[in-house]
């Protein structure tokens, strides 16, 4: 509180940012104070991978569900409650069903979720049943799911809260709006994970938006990684059986696809594609560099950044932004699989202990 008792505590990204936003001052918000998320500083990444620039991380895992969709599903449910909605339904390879689930519990809606079997994150479909959404496995891939959630939305008894749905860009575009706040200006390039296409979309009009109002003086070029597995955007179709260990944007046909292309000619910038190797290397590295635990999506655009370092792409003194989507602890499996690490057993002495740490 200030001295006049009001509160000017973050009020979400709905209200913070309502000028750019279809609402009005009467809607009913639903918010779970989302937004405001860290631009992290990482110079110890950037000296790992032989770089001269400055690059801040987007640090989305502090929204509630600890990934970015919060942006989005803040929007999304708080016009499904504007519409009388009673159902919302989502396909999701995760962070979509987590966050679809935790909003409409706060709305009081019933949630339906459509998940690939055996192709989720344990963190994020703990998530979704504890929020208490309808659980759903599809024998098939997201793309399956996705199929049914379109369907389900034609007969008019539910709100699909998928990136089909406009107002789901129109929130997650509210990063980039805070990117610019935070630097003074855009950056020079924004790095990306590319899954269903919808985040490099709304950042792209974030971007825009926020140059139209002469808040910024220039655009960044936008960069968007997918996985070698599921490139179908660097492929140039569809992938039926997408597959990669970043199963966050394991996706084989965006629903944003072409606002994605359209981000990246536009901007100057390209949709690449790196290894799972290539993503793993960097997940790691972030880690070990900086102590930042991020999704392995994340690790995408990291890896995309290192090919474009080692390639000399990448101007001395740039300003780099990249988007991290969600926390680490969202799939704890992979990171435990791949870090290279067991817990040491030993007695319960100290001499044991000081024998291990060789001291």
């Amino acid at each position: 509180m200030n001295s006049n008792g009001t509160d000017r505590s973050w009020p979400g990204v709905i209200r913070r940012y309502a000028k750019y936003l279809p609402v009005t001052e009467s809607t009913r918000v639903v918010t779970l104070m989302e937004g405001n998320t860290p631009l992290i500083p990482v110079p110890g990444f950037v000296k790992a991978i032989g770089g001269n620039f400055d690059l801040r991380l987007k640090y989305e895992a502090m929204n509630p569900t600890c990934s970015f969709k919060d942006r989005g599903m803040t929007m999304a449910i708080t016009t499904a409650v504007a519409r009388g909605a009673k159902t919302v339904v989502c396909a999701s390879t995760g962070n979509t069903s987590a966050s679809a689930a935790a909003y409409s519990a706060r709305a009081g809606l019933r949630c339906v979720v459509l998940l690939p079997e055996g192709k989720i994150a344990h963190g994020k479909l703990s998530q979704a049943l504890l929020y208490g959404a309808t659980t759903v496995s599809v024998r098939g891939n997201f793309d399956d799911a996705l199929r049914i959630v379109r369907e389900l939305g034609e007969t008019g008894l539910v709100e699909v809260v998928n990136s089909i749905n406009p107002v789901r860009i129109e929130g997650q575009k509210t990063a980039a709006f805070e990117i610019c706040d935070t630097l003074g200006d855009a950056p020079d390039f924004h790095f990306l994970p590319v899954g269903n296409a919808g985040n490099i979309t709304a950042y792209w009009r974030g971007f825009r938006e926020y140059q139209a109002e002469g808040i910024i003086r220039r655009l960044p070029r936008m960069m968007g990684w997918q996985a070698a597995g599921a490139d179908p955007i660097v492929q140039g179709h569809p992938i039926q059986h997408p597959e990669t260990v970043a199963t966050a944007i394991q996706i084989g046909n965006p629903a944003s696809w072409g606002g994605a292309v359209e981000a990246a000619r536009d901007s100057g910038g390209l949709i690449g594609s790196v290894s799972d190797e290539e993503i793993l290397f960097a997940y790691k590295l972030l880690a070990r560099t900086e102590g930042i635990m991020v999704e392995p999506a994340c690790a995408a655009p990291l890896a995309g950044l290192i090919r474009c370092v080692r390639a000399g792409e990448i101007p001395e003194g740039s300003v780099i932004s990249a988007t991290m989507t969600g926390h680490g602890l969202k799939d704890p499996d992979t990171a435990i699989r791949v870090s290279g690490f067991q817990p040491l057993v030993v007695a319960a002495t100290r001499e044991a202990v000081l024998a291990v740490m060789g001291v």
